[in-house]
């Protein structure tokens, strides 16, 4: 195993361990500006995958591109529905008003 795919796999394995304590020590009035966030990071990982499958260097790595393309989109568009249906449940009703 070489020294960068070393130090590559410890600094993921940590990232995910402080995500993973950040994201749950969160209260939940902050869950949709946390998603706003979330969003947002999404965008820039359709912006890098976009550029990877489009380099068209292999045939794996335009795959791996394309398919982080979707993963990516589907993330963003999932966040932005749900951001979309906690704000409606703040909503004042104006049912029973004349």
């Amino acid at each position: 195993m070489s020294p960068e795919l070393e130090q590559g796999l410890y600094v993921f394995v940590l990232a995910t361990f402080v995500g993973f304590e950040v994201i749950r020590r969160v209260s939940p009035l902050l869950h949709t500006p946390l998603m706003s966030l979330t969003n947002a990071i999404s965008a820039i990982a359709v912006v890098g995958s976009i550029v990877v499958a489009g380099e068209q260097k292999t045939t794996l790595s335009t795959v791996l591109g394309t398919v982080a393309v979707a993963c990516s989109m589907i993330n963003i568009v999932g966040g932005y529905l749900i951001t979309y249906r906690m704000l409606r449940m703040f909503r004042k009703s104006d049912r029973g008003k004349p």
